[in-house]
């Protein structure tokens, strides 16, 4: 297996799993689906960003992760995402001066990704963001077996998330979502580490220079933490991003449909969903192997986040 390209600074930090030849995607898709094929590795970056998005949903698993839509405090500072998701917050560039309301959530809710599924359908926002988030995770990762689908989003971070005005603990909630959905796989306190690096290098930064997360797209601008909140980047060039503005709220009416298409998503069953069927027999009990110890691990997630 040859290692995956990875963001400048992911590759820097990878060596528990770049040692041993493999990516961190090469590693536990091999460790939790035997095989390791494109077709598996899409459905461990199914399982992990779900998991990330909507908390636990498949048995067994290590940790409990309340996902990204729940309510949250992080360092003290309470967050909730999911107005983001929802169209809630007028906060989706679009390519105009200022952001506008998309409802994310319209294809299913939790009820698709609960039975390892994007949405129900394939031509709706949440069909679009939800393979753009497996995709993207799986280059961060080093997915690059044959069938693996590249991103397919644009390629800078700080334009998409342009009108959110993100801040620290925003940003700082999602990647601990991130590290606690990784730990519940079994994903080791190293790996999880790598990972939290990198993601708060690129991410959770003010003003960051232009990045390579994507090698065919080049170097972009990546910081999405944007307010006062968030620490400089190193090299910092803000002059090269455009100001920001906070989001303006849109009541329910403006939203559109949220209440019939994302209401699962809303309500306290997206962090306890029971798990399901479908997902493959050979993960079954394979974390328990990999994820010894997940106490000392999820000690690490925090010191890395």
């Amino acid at each position: 297996m040859r290692p995956s390209t990875f963001v400048a600074g992911l590759a820097a930090v990878a060596a528990p799993a770049l040692a041993q030849n493999m990516s961190i995607c090469d590693k536990y898709t091999t460790a939790l689906l035997k095989e390791n094929t494109g077709a598996n590795q899409l459905t461990l970056l199914t399982l992990l960003v779900n998991t990330v998005v909507i908390g636990n949903y498949t048995q067994p698993n290590m940790n409990a992760v309340p996902g990204i839509l729940a309510k949250g405090d992080y360092m003290g500072t309470e967050v909730n995402l999911l107005p983001y998701f929802n169209g809630g917050l007028a906060s989706s560039n679009r390519g105009g001066s200022m952001g506008v309301s998309i409802n994310f959530l319209d294809d299913g809710g939790a009820v698709p990704l609960t039975m390892n599924k994007p949405s129900n359908g394939t031509s709706s926002n949440q069909y679009k963001l939800m393979t753009h988030l497996y995709q993207y995770f799986g280059a961060l990762l080093g997915c690059s077996a044959t069938g693996f689908p590249s991103y397919q989003g644009f390629g800078s971070q700080a334009a998409v998330h342009r009108f959110m005005d993100l801040s620290a603990a925003e940003v700082g909630y999602f990647i601990e979502q991130v590290a606690l959905a990784a730990t519940s796989f079994g994903v080791s306190a190293d790996d999880v580490a790598t990972v939290g690096k990198a993601l708060n290098t690129i991410f959770n930064v003010r003003c960051a220079p232009p990045t390579t997360v994507i090698p065919a797209q080049g170097a972009q601008l990546q910081s999405i933490c944007e307010d006062e909140t968030c620490p400089l980047a190193p090299m910092a060039t803000c002059a090269a991003y455009p100001p920001t503005m906070k989001p303006a709220k849109v009541n329910s009416t403006m939203a559109g449909s949220n209440s019939s298409s994302s209401g699962s998503m809303a309500s306290g069953t997206m962090g306890g969903a029971a798990a399901t069927s479908s997902k493959p027999a050979s993960y079954t009990g394979a974390a328990m192997k990999v994820g010894a110890g997940v106490a000392g691990l999820l000690g690490a997630a925090a010191l890395a986040l």
